[in-house]
């Protein structure tokens, strides 16, 4: 910093004396705005940051004040609180400017405290009234500007930039401090909001190495991008504010960087914070200015314009800098927020244009060039946008995707989500206990939206509440949305008007009609993938933007504006999928209209002519039949619950047979497991309605007639293990076949998946991130009387010596297990000491295999030695041995090859350097066997991908 400390020191108390005398008037030049003094005086450690952030609680006014006794109170912290005021002066008044100058400056002479400046009147409040003038309040006399050096890391050191720049960074400040947050108490606005130091919390980000684009529901496209990554991989996490640091052998940093994410992931927010720590001067000082643009707001421009058009019309203030500022164009920084929500089409492969900042062409060719580098391409880009909107990565040096929170940020944000500590335990802890909420809350928004649901149970006060929605906390994703719902419609609809304990059902028949018409909104447009309204398509359907303010539907409808955009959107994709169900369940009166709706959402078979509402104009494209799986599931959540009365005071009619419902269903969904040929996401789909239906009578009936369960390369949640074990638990057979392989999930799945294990007469778990408490598990499973397993293949895990001895141990009594698959499962020659003692007792085992383990010299010997002892056991040890399991592993190369995302999924890589490893310790046999042709053409192969992957990774580790 700039101001020495050793200007105070031939007076021991002056900067004391000094900050006390004038106190008052530093206190009515900050306290507007208290945010830039209050984090620069945190990182000057002048305050703790427990309170810095109770600090940010309080009104602004009352904040300073308390900041000023602390600073007063020592000598040292005086000196610091002045070296800090001349860091923070250019977000304040011309006043406190000049005071600045006169007290702190390098060469002053510590003299008693000056009169204070007399100031006629207070700082005008309010954005509008901050700027009014606000070229008077900044410019500097010209000898202050003559003295005062602009930052060395800024590449435009031209003074006359100092006052506009000031006063974006004091913009960007109030436009990005807060953040939207649930309210606790009495009397709190519903729409209240947060400081972002206070709220915010890191989010998981990575490199983008993802090649394959997916047509599926984006959250289980990220359930299965996380499935490959969040278990094992020891991938690079990347701050965000670390986008653009330097990467790579060239050491450069990269100009454009595009970020991707589902909705509700945290794109937005992670941009907001980053363009707030820029103008509170924290971080990325290296640009000169940011522009941050949002798509939605552009959709607003029509007519073709410049940039410096839209610029000069974006930021008014900025106007007459922008020629100087785009003199050092690398000194700029462009954030573009939401390509998915632009309304214009994006042409990328068109031939560049000649255009300059000054050329006028339609604002989508802008974007599209500054985007590609074909305008500035010296200036920094980051683009923001959802999976499903293209953005060739061509265009970019950087690709990054957003996956949300690990488990100590969702611990994170749920201690700073309530105010009270107990609580913020007991919710994380359920959290935490419940697999379908666990992963739901990895999600941002999803987390935000299962702690506003859990503050009705866990909150103080609420043991006298006891009808306010049922007797135990929510379990499923459906009942966490309705929860969610309820809530947000009790505090609106009992302010001043009823008691804390006033019947669910009569709360609902207050928003009867609101949710009514919001749910067939959310509904008919969810069949077309429209996520955007226009205050015409609202009013079309009842609903009143009027009302968002004043009513519940400020929890569920967001205005996509800041002052004149007219487009609407729910609060997050999820939140449409739950209106459109619950509008459903309430609008479909008989057993037929149900299960023709389920015909026509699950497979696309177009209903009959029916009355029902949701069944008329039931226009769908069929390649999106995956996009209504989420929905499907809130569906059958929401239906049980109108079975079970928790819908009352919204049914518009009632529903014949109501009782014949739960066996109706059974049926339907016993035809489709006994009659269709379901594709892996269909099956899984359908056994996730069945958990959220959560009937004994409909999962009983339906549950036997699944013989066959075939996921394999299905990147598998906990949540997807918890449905698979909640349907098949009501079977009494044996399942066929169980096909889990390379669908990563992890020692957590697989527990969850324990107790039916025992059941399944061919088990794959093959590549599966599964160690050494897997096997521990599954060892359990074979020492079961009930055993019916007869053959279990484990590949690919990482079980080790200590997991292998206890899967011995099982197989010394197991009578059932035929055929035992260990290939590449980290057994050494500790891990078969007691292969020949448990496996010469076992009279089932008819093949082993356990390939690609090194075991040793004396590993080998016992082999050799059960061999001698078990003559009808075939081990196989040697990939050379057997033709078939040679051509098994060439078709496993080409697989990988073919899909590079299995080499960065189950650290396949790994598995690739151990067959050529076991390989290698076959020696002679490779060169003058039988198999030595297809030996070789492995080897060679296997070297060849190794190569390949260690190239396209750019020479970092692929795994």
């Amino acid at each position: 910093m700039s101001c020495s400390i050793a200007v105070f020191c031939e007076a021991m108390n002056s900067a004391q004396q000094l900050l006390r005398s004038q106190r008052d008037l530093l206190l009515n030049w900050t306290l507007d705005h208290p945010a830039p003094l209050l984090r620069w005086l945190r990182d000057a450690e002048v305050l703790s940051p427990a309170h810095y952030l109770s600090l940010l609680e309080r009104s602004p006014s009352n904040a300073v004040a308390q900041a000023l006794e602390m600073v007063c109170a020592t000598e040292e912290n005086s000196q610091k609180f002045l070296q800090v005021l001349r860091e923070v002066q250019d977000y304040y008044c011309r006043d406190l400017q000049v005071w600045v100058e006169r007290h702190c400056r390098n060469d002053v002479i510590c003299k008693p405290a000056p009169e204070p400046v007399k100031v006629e009147e207070k700082k005008p409040k309010g954005l509008a009234k901050l700027f009014k003038g606000k070229s008077k309040g900044f410019t500097l006399a010209t000898d202050v500007q003559a003295k005062e050096e602009l930052k060395p890391s800024r590449s435009v050191k031209l003074a006359n930039l100092r006052v506009p720049i000031s006063a974006h960074k004091t913009t960007l400040l109030k436009r990005t401090e807060q953040l939207k947050c649930y309210s606790e108490g009495e009397g709190v606005a519903s729409n209240s909001a947060s400081h972002i130091e206070i709220r915010y919390t890191d989010l998981f980000v990575t490199e983008d190495d993802d090649l394959v684009e997916s047509s599926q529901h984006e959250y289980f496209d990220l359930a299965s991008r996380r499935a490959r990554i969040y278990v094992h991989q020891a991938c690079q996490r990347i701050r965000p504010c670390h986008l653009l640091e330097p990467q790579g052998p060239s050491g450069r940093p990269p100009k454009r960087i595009k970020v991707k994410g589902i909705a509700g992931i945290g794109k937005s927010v992670a941009v907001q914070r980053l363009v707030y720590e820029w103008a509170i001067g924290k971080n990325m000082r290296e640009f000169t200015c940011i522009f941050d643009l949002r798509f939605r707001e552009l959709n607003l421009i029509e007519a073709p314009l410049s940039l410096l058009e839209l610029l000069g019309e974006r930021f008014r203030y900025l106007k007459a800098a922008l020629p100087d500022l785009f003199t050092s164009p690398s000194s700029l920084l462009f954030i573009l927020d939401g390509l998915d929500e632009f309304k214009f089409p994006l042409v990328w492969n068109s031939p560049n244009k000649n255009i300059d900042i000054q050329s006028k062409v339609p604002v989508s060719e802008l974007m599209v060039a500054l985007i590609k580098g074909s305008l500035l391409p010296e200036a920094s880009v980051i683009l923001t946008t959802r999976p499903s909107t293209e953005a060739p990565k061509r265009f970019f040096q950087r690709c990054c995707v957003v996956l949300g929170f690990e488990e100590d940020q969702v611990k994170e944000y749920t201690t700073k989500f309530y105010k009270d500590r107990k609580v913020a335990e007991k919710v994380y802890n359920y959290i935490l206990s419940n697999d379908n909420l666990f992963v739901l809350s990895f999600i941002p928004l999803y987390c935000y939206i299962i702690c506003t649901a859990m503050a009705e149970f866990f909150s103080s006060g609420n043991e006298d509440v006891e009808d306010s929605l049922e007797l135990n906390p929510p379990r499923t994703v459906s009942e966490v949305y309705f929860c969610y719902l309820f809530t947000a419609v009790k505090h609106h609809a009992l302010r001043g008007s009823a008691e804390r304990n006033t019947p669910r059902s009569e709360v609902l028949s207050l928003a009867k009609q609101q949710l009514t018409n919001l749910g067939k909104l959310a509904y008919e447009n969810l069949l077309q993938k429209k996520i955007m309204f226009s205050r015409a398509d609202l009013e079309n359907y009842g609903v009143t933007p009027a009302d968002l303010q004043s009513t519940f539907l400020c929890h569920i409808l967001q205005p996509l504006k800041e002052e004149t955009v007219e487009m609407y959107s729910f609060f997050h994709l999820t939140v449409q999928e739950h209106l459109a169900a619950l509008y459903c369940a309430i609008s479909l009166f008989s057993q037929e209209d149900i299960i023709q709706a389920l015909d026509f959402w699950c497979f696309g078979l177009h209903p009959p002519s029916s009355r029902a509402a949701p069944l008329q104009n039931t226009d769908l494209n069929m390649d999106k039949l995956e996009s209504l799986q989420m929905f499907t599931r809130f569906f059958m959540g929401m239906l049980r619950a109108r079975l079970a009365g928790q819908l009352d005071g919204l049914v518009l009619s009632s529903m014949e047979q109501l009782d014949g419902i739960p066996a109706r269903l059974g049926l339907w969904f016993q035809d489709q497991f006994k009659g269709r040929e379901l594709k892996n996401q269909a099956a899984l789909n359908l056994l996730h309605c069945l958990m959220e239906f959560h009937m004994k009578e409909a999962t009983s009936m339906a549950a036997p007639e699944i013989k066959k369960l075939n996921l394999f390369k299905m990147k598998l949640s906990v949540v997807d293990c918890a449905a698979m074990h909640y349907v098949l638990q009501f079977s009494p057979h044996k399942l066929q076949e169980l096909n889990l392989g390379y669908s990563n999930i992890g020692n957590r799945g697989l527990n969850r998946l324990g107790p039916i294990l025992h059941r399944c007469e061919s088990l794959y778990l093959r590549y599966n991130c599964l160690d050494k408490q897997a096997a521990i598990l599954e060892s359990a499973v074979l020492k079961s009387n009930e055993c019916q397993v007869k053959k279990l293949f484990m590949c690919g895990n990482n079980l080790g010596p200590e997991g292998i001895l206890e899967l011995w141990n099982a197989l010394e009594h197991n009578t059932t297990v035929e055929e035992l698959y260990l290939d590449i499962t980290g057994i050494t020659e500790r891990g078969t000491e007691n292969i020949v003692h448990c496996l010469s007792k076992n009279t089932s085992l008819k093949t082993l295999t356990i390939v690609g383990n090194d075991i040793g010299e004396v590993g080998r010997r016992r082999l050799r030695e059960l061999e001698q002892r078990r003559p009808g056991l075939r081990i196989i040890a040697n990939f050379v041995e057997d033709l078939g399991l040679l051509q098994a592993y060439l078709d496993w190369v080409e697989e990988i090859r073919a899909d590079r995302d299995q080499m960065d999924s189950v650290k396949n890589a790994d598995a690739l350097e151990s067959v050529l490893k076991g390989l290698q310790v076959a020696g002679e046999q490779v060169e003058k066997g039988e198999n030595a042709e297809k030996a070789k053409e492995l080897q060679q192969n296997i070297v060849e991908l190794l190569k390949s992957s260690t190239n396209l990774s750019g020479g970092r580790q692929v795994i």
